[in-house]
């Protein structure tokens, strides 16, 4: 009989029967400190299992099985955020935090706020919680601000936002607060972070340096490319043309001398006579 590891993270089980401390490696927190949760990760004395171990329960035994990666998981990657909006135009606002672990089970909730252009405070335009969007009263967002982050799951990782018909009231300074709640068998860990993104508003939308020296490097290479070819072509004409002379020369030589060949043995046989 085959078995994987009694729990996955490192958590291991004593018998109902004998003493010794459980434990637990790996941690996906960053600002908080662990707290003891009531329910364990070990099946208790009566043959119970905790809910987050797989297998079968025996006596206060949990074995689970050798973990196994689904190819469906998906990884995440944080990406920086746009920071030029063109007037009057839908612009995203990236919001993108990841976890460390993704097999942790956690619970995500997010709060934006704002700060204007030549204010000092920042004030809060929406919570996202429980696939809920709260919208704050604000005339600069109202019927402007749409939820585009992770939806049907409460493990956010994505927490952007679209504003529509973008005006110059939108410039300034966005902060996104990401609020997370991750679950061990033993702990529960709070983690906070917060993504800062500046925001210009510009009449019309400015071409990045990256996207001007790509176009001149493919207009560059075209012409190298071309005049590659060309030079090829003409290279392999004269070459053509070079091997063409020499074989109507040997072709000239070849019927001289057989000219000749006949007439010395027509001569001969005159002679001969």
């Amino acid at each position: 009989m085959t078995s994987g590891p009694l729990v996955p993270l490192g958590v291991t089980c004593p018998r109902p029967d004998a003493g010794g401390s459980q434990s637990l490696e790996g941690s996906d927190a960053q600002t908080s400190r662990p707290v003891p949760r009531s329910r364990g990760p070990c099946a208790t004395e009566r043959g119970r299992c905790s809910g987050r171990l797989l297998g079968r329960c025996g006596k206060g035994w949990a074995a689970a099985p050798s973990p196994r990666v689904s190819s469906a998981w998906g990884g995440c990657v944080e990406v920086d955020s746009e920071t030029e909006a063109v007037y009057g135009m839908t612009f995203k606002i990236l919001c993108i935090s990841c976890k460390r672990r993704s097999e942790t089970t956690a619970e995500t909730f997010t709060e934006w706020t704002f700060r204007q252009k030549g204010t000092e405070e920042f004030v809060k335009i929406l919570r996202y919680e429980n696939e809920v969007l709260q919208l704050e009263e604000d005339e600069r967002f109202e019927g402007r601000v749409v939820w585009n982050g992770s939806r049907g799951t409460k493990d956010l990782q994505d927490l952007s936002i679209f504003i529509t018909n973008v005006t110059y009231n939108h410039s300034g300074d966005y902060e996104c607060h990401v609020y997370r709640l991750l679950f061990f068998e033993n702990y529960e860990h709070n983690t906070s972070v917060v993504k800062k993104i500046h925001l210009e508003v510009v009449d019309k939308a400015n071409r990045d340096m990256a996207s001007i020296v790509s176009e001149i490097m493919m207009y560059v290479l075209i012409v190298v490319l071309t005049i590659w070819l060309v030079a090829e072509m003409v290279y392999c004409y004269k070459k053509i043309a070079a091997a063409t002379e020499a074989a109507a020369q040997e072709n000239a030589s070849e019927y001289l001398a057989i000219t000749s060949e006949s007439k010395e043995n027509c001569t001969g046989v005159q002679v001969a006579e």
